[in-house]
């Protein structure tokens, strides 16, 4: 199956292949990676694409992956079906329970074997194996089928879901058992502390053994909701139990036939899945019971197709079926957390009823519906959010470390004095990082041809062009500088397997060394493109594809090592570098393109109106007392900046002029944006403030600090693109600009054409006191 990698997992693919074979040169056994990336984003996918990328880029290598899951369910049967469908055959994907009941020896190369760790580990009170596949006999058992694997190859172990139980004596009873040469960890929450991980300081890439993947690049790619709303649009939970659930699956109905409508507005074959988690005590039958009536009278039955029950007796691979995008199932009722890593990206609702145990939400709970079904966002912003409905009394939301606060649960309501304001708002999802992508390998390859007078496939030919332009492809001289200080015969030159552990140890250093330095070469080549984490992995790749391609390099022995080596070399660096200058030069016209046709068929003007209710998170939002708030209570970011939070003083203090004010966000659809240009990239503008006062006026301010780095750049671009906005609105009663403090004082400039060089030189003439136009 080919899948096509969102820029973030392309990087985290890449910086796993390189952390393994870092690894694989130490001592062993048992070095950790851990790799940590948010619920949604794709983690059986990207180490699914380690794998594949790792058997490529260590042809000679005999590897082989135990991949084991942790706790009670069948997470594992779903990791099996996703490594078949995304491998489609190669490598092998074995169930250890269906492979290794006596009849084989070992694991073979490349085989990727899964496992569930509780159903293998159960032992008496003796001590003796419990399962079959464990225990003594006239057969091998699994750990004899891994003794005999380990002595003819190496093997990767892949602990999936890691946080569950990762730290106890069971887990490290597995890893003793199996004693990986590599173990990679995966979670969203990790339980091993990243200072654990101590050679990880030590390495110049800074990151090997703890790779992160950044929960905004999730969110902005598309793949996962941009958040929770808890009890939207429900005013007030009843005491009585009987009650309250009506109001919380009566709400979960309406806002599933909204969800429908969306869908069908956008042309989506979505039907939305609403998950109701009944508690596991005596008192959930009554509650199955309760919600079957409820839903009955809706039409909404097992016996029509609407309506599913699992129970936690069930095989999950049963309700498997329930994922599909179009699947007919309205409802799913379950009597226990659904398995993690239960994938159904049409899941939008959770309903979750009152039980005898205090309940805190956070993201790996309510993780079921977090999922993207089509892996993008909408343009109808209900679409881009999940939805959990609870009858629960008092709601705690946990604390995300990592995850973004996502989960909101405190309600904040529009106040009554809000007129509509009729503003024409623009967005845009973003589309660029500011890094060279995967099509910058046709750009390098035109480029390396033209200047190496390659105008063809045929190695042979290509080599002697290149070396005609003056590429040093001595190939043997290259091998023997990378061993020239190791004790090898010559003829093991050719193959580099038989050289000693020492050597290769020595060659291991260097070959760290050789990767810094290339990496650090293309660092410095980049030109505008700044973000050098994501550009150096798709650069590297280019580079590999060429020598590839068309100088036959996937002959030589140690391939990347020879390339990086070929590519430095004194003689050949001076080309190289003009080569990779000029196809960074000539891609920026490639990439601006791209960017503009993306930006065209993501972009969106609507009509702009504050949202009749607002919510937030208790973590990264606070109540504060504000006079003339646009919502109440008033709920602020605890992250404002020291002229924001100086404004809003400002106006609390100018309180009888102004009928209502309200902070503005950034990056959603609900919130106010104005497009502006700048270096001919578009970007939106989403201004600090917008304040309705008594006298009619509308002002739209952007709040700048009196010692503005941005102010010629960015800021001046903002200013600008604000003017025009208001100038096109035709609406006299509009007005704003950069306001900025001086003093005890705020200034306001309105000019078409925004110098910050006038105040730099001290000169304030174009800014007007705001207190005087209010």
């Amino acid at each position: 199956m080919s899948i096509n990698l969102k820029q973030y997992q392309e990087d985290a693919v890449n910086r796993l292949i390189e952390t393994a074979v870092k690894l694989l040169d130490y001592d062993g056994p048992g070095e950790v990676c851990v790799f940590q990336s948010p619920t949604g984003s794709g983690k059986t996918a990207m180490v699914a694409k380690f794998i594949e990328g790792l058997i490529k880029e260590l042809p000679d290598e005999d590897l082989c992956f135990v991949w084991i899951t942790l706790g009670k369910g069948d997470l594992h049967l779903q990791s099996r079906h996703s490594l078949n469908k995304i491998f489609g055959g190669a490598p092998r994907v074995s169930l250890v329970e269906e492979e290794f009941t006596g009849g084989r020896e070992r694991i073979v190369q490349n085989e990727v074997v899964v496992a569930n760790w509780e159903k293998l580990r159960n032992k008496d009170r003796s001590g003796d194996w419990k399962n079959l596949l464990m225990k003594d006999g006239e057969k091998l058992n699994f750990r004899d089928v891994l003794e005999e694997t380990k002595e003819q190859r190496k093997i990767i172990l892949i602990i999936d879901e890691s946080h569950v139980n990762a730290d106890t004596a069971r887990a490290n009873e597995l890893r003793e058992l199996i004693g990986a040469d590599i173990v990679l960890e995966m979670s969203a929450t990790p339980r091993r502390p990243q200072q654990e991980i101590g050679f990880a300081r030590d390495l110049a890439t800074g990151g090997a053994g703890y790779i992160v993947v950044d929960p905004k690049d999730v969110i902005e790619e598309g793949m996962i909701k941009k958040e929770l709303i808890i009890n939207e649009e429900i005013e007030k939970i009843a005491t009585s139990e009987s009650d309250s659930q009506q109001v919380v699956l009566e709400a979960a109905y309406n806002k599933r036939l909204e969800l429908k409508k969306a869908f069908e507005k956008e042309g989506a074959p979505i039907n939305p899945l609403v998950l109701v988690q009944i508690p596991t005590a005596e008192a959930g039958e009554v509650k199955i019971e309760a919600v079957k009536k409820f839903l009955s009278e809706k039409g909404i039955t097992e016996k029509n197709g609407k309506l599913a029950i699992w129970l936690a007796e069930q095989k999950s691979d049963t309700i498997d079926w329930i994922a599909e995008p179009d699947n007919e199932i309205e409802f799913l009722i379950f009597k226990q957390a659904i398995d993690t890593g239960w994938d159904c990206p049409r899941a939008h609702i959770l309903v979750k009823f009152r039980e005898t145990t205090s309940v805190v939400f956070e993201i790996q709970t309510v993780g079921r519906i977090l999922r993207m079904p089509e892996q993008k966002h909408y343009a109808t912003e209900i679409l881009n959010k999940g939805y959990i409905y609870t009858n629960l009394k008092s709601i705690e939301v946990k604390k995300e470390e990592y995850n973004p606060n996502i989960i909101k649960h405190l309600k904040a309501e529009r106040i009554e004095a809000y007129k509509p304001i009729k503003l024409k708002s623009y967005y845009k999802s973003r589309v660029d990082y500011g890094d060279v992508t995967s099509s910058f390998a046709k750009v390098f390859a035109d480029v390396a041809n033209q200047e190496f007078t390659i105008k063809g496939t045929k190695v042979a030919d290509n080599r002697k062009s290149a070396t005609a332009r003056g590429i040093d492809l001595d190939i043997k001289k290259y091998q023997q500088e990378l061993i020239a200080d190791t004790a090898i015969d010559a003829k093991d030159l050719d193959d580099l397997s038989k050289i000693s552990p020492d050597a290769m140890a020595k060659l291991s250093v260097a070959a760290d060394e050789l990767q810094v330095f290339f990496e650090q070469f293309i660092k410095s080549n980049l030109g505008s493109f700044r973000n050098v984490k994501r550009s150096i992995p798709s650069v590297k790749s280019a580079i590999y594809q060429w020598f590839r391609k068309y100088l036959g390099s996937e002959e030589w022995a140690e391939e990347i090592l020879l390339i990086q080596r070929v590519f430095l070399h004194a003689k050949n660096q001076v080309l190289f570098k003009r080569v990779l200058e000029r196809a960074i030069e000539q891609y920026r016209i490639v990439k601006e393109a791209e960017v503009r046709e993306r930006v065209e068929e993501s972009e969106q003007w609507t009509d702009f109106e504050l949202p009749v209710e607002q919510f937030y998170n208790e973590h990264a939002d606070e109540k504060m007392k504000a006079r003339n708030y646009a919502y109440e209570p008033c709920y602020l970011n605890r992250d404002r900046s020291k002229p924001e939070e100086d404004f809003e003083d400002f106006l609390n203090s100018n309180s009888s002029e102004v009928l209502w004010w309200w902070k503005n966000g950034e990056n959603k659809l609900e919130y106010f944006g104005i497009k502006y240009e700048y270096e001919g990239q578009i970007f939106t503008f989403y201004p600090d403030y917008l304040v309705q006062f008594k006298d009619g006026r509308l002002g739209i301010f952007e709040t700048k600090d009196s010692g503005d780095r941005d102010g010629r750049t960015y800021t001046k671009a903002k200013a600008e693109a604000l003017q025009k906005y208001i100038l096109d609105s035709k609406n006299k009663k509009v007005f704003g600009g950069i306001a900025i403090k001086k003093g005890s004082d705020w200034y306001l400039n309105q000019d078409p054409q925004y110098e910050w060089s006038d105040v730099e030189r001290g000169n304030w003439d174009n800014w007007t006191l705001l207190e005087k136009i209010i």
